[in-house]
């Protein structure tokens, strides 16, 4: 295997494996603040119970995150020197504010894994709160940098040296409001559909359980808030791709030649040597509303670069509609369970909704890292845009398989490690079913 794709494989298996415990980390404690403040409303003790469990599966994901986080700190100086060379002295910021926001989150943590009976209730939900809140802007920082990766500004290019720095510019780039909202609002559903589906899966055996209604209750709620903002924030970053990212656009879409009026094509296979793609559906003009607004706008197509610059077409498109495909079904599930609520049914009572939901509980993380394929593949073979390539980034030290099998096997075995606590410390019924 050349050292290259060794080296790129090793990034995604690593980018793939952190990003689930990223989201979980910047969408979780919201559950556990509210099952806290619901507790503090009502006083049910299946809240308390709820807040503690979940806070106990937010600790066990926020410690293997900061683990997988800090490998890929390194690989990102070890694999790709000339990268970090170039691009230091301007993502150096937004990783600085990272590493405060988690310093913030862990501390907060403590507090509330800690002080149940130690600090006052409205010191322990503000600690909560504070968690919440640090590991959300956590996520966002680290999206700071992919962004201006994607769309890099806040510089002047001189000899092949960015020069004349300029740190706010290059920390708010084009992408940033786009693939910030983006990032937030899949982490929220993501995770909200994720728990959704393992109390969804508990009412199927045990219907009558108050623990896992009030669970899917929070769990739904949030997801139902999520989803459909997701779909005005996937309008608002395809409209930015385009603008920006024209390539990165063509590829996902599998649009070859640039022209009006142009059409999307839903699943199929894009094959570079006829430029045509197999077994899709096209639908005319939406291509261009999508990306202009306007049912007859031009829309840029890959002959628009050289083919030596094309990303991996079909790979990306794949991607896109793995991740388009998993957030429409969320949607409906969501749909779903709403239209059950308008028509005063309890969807929890409905066992083709909780089926529904235990089917559909991976699609979220799908999504994510199908959506992160897309916006990593489809920038190559750039690793910035346009300045420097991946093939000029790498590191020149040989062998790079070793490392890549070595920490695959390191994250299969962490992945099992925090399935089996999960379940022996989150997901297990209580002894009392009934909640309370």
């Amino acid at each position: 295997m050349p050292d290259l794709l060794a080296a790129r494989l090793q990034m995604a298996v690593s980018l793939g494996f952190h990003i689930v415990f990223a989201v979980v980390g910047m969408a979780m404690p919201i559950f556990m603040v509210i099952a806290e403040y619901r507790y503090a409303r009502s006083g049910e003790p299946v809240y308390l119970d709820l807040a503690h469990r979940w806070a106990k599966g937010t600790a066990i994901l926020f410690a293997v995150g900061a683990v997988s986080g800090t490998v890929l700190s390194f690989e990102l100086g070890l694999l790709w020197p000339r990268f970090m060379e170039r691009a230091g002295p301007l993502i150096g910021m937004p990783f600085s504010l990272e590493g405060f926001a988690f310093f913030l989150e862990a501390i907060f943590l403590g507090v509330y894994l800690y002080g149940w009976d130690r600090v006052s209730r409205r010191a322990h939900l503000f600690a909560g709160a504070a968690v919440a809140i640090s590991g959300l802007a956590s996520g966002v920082f680290v999206v700071a940098v992919n962004a201006w990766m994607n769309t890099p500004v806040g510089f002047v290019l001189k000899g092949g040296e960015l020069t004349e720095l300029e740190l706010s510019r290059a920390f708010f780039s084009p992408s940033f409001a786009s693939e910030a909202i983006h990032m937030v609002l899949a982490a929220y559903a993501s995770v909200a559909f994720a728990v959704l589906g393992v109390h969804a899966a508990a009412l199927l055996k045990t219907p009558a359980s108050v623990f896992h209604r009030r669970a899917a209750g929070i769990a739904f709620g949030v997801g139902a808030v999520a989803i459909p903002l997701q779909l005005f924030s996937g309008d608002f970053a395809a409209r930015n791709i385009s603008e920006y990212q024209p390539v990165k656009l063509a590829a996902a879409e599998a649009h070859f030649e640039t022209a009006s009026g142009a059409a999307i094509i839903l699943g199929g296979l894009a094959d570079t040597e006829s430029r045509e793609v197999h077994g899709g559906i096209r639908i005319p003009y939406v291509l261009s509303v999508l990306a202009k607004g306007d049912p007859h706008a031009m829309v840029t197509g890959l002959d628009s670069v050289a083919p030596s610059d094309w990303p991996p077409v079909a790979v990306t498109h794949l991607a896109f509609d793995l991740m388009v495909g998993s957030g429409t079904c969320l949607l409906g599930l969501a749909a779903f369970g709403v239209f059950l609520r308008v028509r005063r049914r309890d969807p929890f009572d409905s066992r083709a909704f909780l089926r529904a939901a235990f089917v559909a509980s991976p699609l979220g993380l799908v999504a994510i890292e199908a959506g992160w394929t897309v916006t990593e593949v489809g920038r190559q073979p750039w690793v910035i845009g346009g300045i420097l390539r991946t093939a000029d980034a790498v590191t020149p030290v040989p062998h790079l398989l070793i490392p890549f099998a070595t920490f695959s096997a390191l994250y299969v075995m962490l992945g099992v490690v925090v399935l089996v606590l999960l379940r022996r410390h989150v997901v297990s019924v209580p002894v009392d079913v009934g909640g309370t």
